[in-house]
């Protein structure tokens, strides 16, 4: 799977006029299955992303996850989206090719159990809408954007 984290002020997810999903701070979450992903592979990622340590402590350094923010425990929140463009391949040319992105029904399933999990494991997550046309409002934060990937 592969994921790029936005260290976010604020962020929203619009779909068709309304806001389906909206943090204050903490990581918005851009989510791609690929093909030959597992859930196996989603508890990877998501463990990654929980422990990650992109955020500052009081020197500007930075020493906390998005559980513990700000060194008091605070956890941020988490905007997780679906976003299968990120399994694009541009080495044939200038239209990019999805091939390599997870089938629909297999997209939606690793999402849904990567949110699932999520929300298990961390207090504050919202979402966009699996395969609607989004719009996604944010105040990155740094900005600090991460790409990941596990196998």
């Amino acid at each position: 799977m592969k994921a790029v984290l936005q260290r976010v002020r604020r962020a929203r997810v619009v779909v068709a006029g309304k806001s389906v999903g909206e943090i204050g701070a903490g990581l918005l979450l851009l989510v791609c299955a690929e093909q030959g992903d597992t859930e196996a592979t989603a508890d990877r990622l998501l463990a990654k992303i929980l422990k990650l340590r992109i955020f500052s402590d009081a020197r500007g350094k930075m020493n906390h996850s998005v559980q513990d923010m700000d060194g008091t425990g605070r956890p941020g929140g988490l905007l997780v989206v679906s976003q299968f463009t990120l399994a694009a391949d541009i080495s044939g040319g200038n239209r990019p090719s999805f091939t390599g992105a997870a089938s629909p029904d297999l997209g939606r399933r690793l999402y849904d159990y990567f949110v699932a999990r999520a929300r298990a494991a961390h207090q504050q997550v919202q979402t966009g809408q699996f395969a609607a046309d989004m719009q996604v409002h944010l105040v990155n934060d740094g900005p600090v954007t991460i790409p990941l990937q596990v196998p």
